[in-house]
């Protein structure tokens, strides 16, 4: 096998269709926009959504629920069993979670500490929030949550 001989497989590949070019190539005059009209016409059509001049379908629907989008506070969350991977008396930031994988990514309000799972090893962490079953694992483990 050479660089030269190499070509696509047999009926892999199709001709650009050429509108327009007469009417032996079955796509002449009209180039298979029919007659007159609205999309016959060049830039004709209507937008996605649009409905003959109807109120469109979205706009009907009733608006279900409450988005809080603009002033919603959002945190890096970690529970405490997820922390009893990490060696003891260790002091745990976001960047640290960040950093072993144990958090996705980093959040603008910080980190928030939740309080499912066990944990057993003395760690102090440092957290913009807490849950009040958190604190009492990471008391009971020996070790202390700083709320900064």
């Amino acid at each position: 096998m050479k660089l030269e001989n190499l070509k696509p497989a047999n009926g892999s590949t199709t001709k650009k269709v050429r509108v327009g070019r007469g009417i032996g190539s079955g796509l002449g005059k009209t180039s298979g926009r029919g007659h007159k009209g609205q999309w016959a016409r060049s830039g004709g059509g209507v937008k996605a959504g649009f409905e003959g001049g109807n109120i469109p379908m979205i706009r009907k629907v009733p608006i279900r629920g409450f988005n809080n989008y603009n002033y919603r506070k959002e945190y890096s969350v970690v529970n405490v069993g997820d922390l009893e991977s990490l060696d003891a008396n260790t002091i745990v930031t976001e960047e640290l979670l960040y950093e072993y994988r144990i958090v996705g990514k980093r959040a603008p309000y910080g980190l928030k500490v939740l309080g499912n799972g066990t944990l057993t090893k003395p760690l102090t962490i440092k957290a913009s929030k807490a849950t009040k079953s958190a604190i009492e694992k990471v008391e009971k483990a020996g070790g202390k949550i700083e709320l900064i």
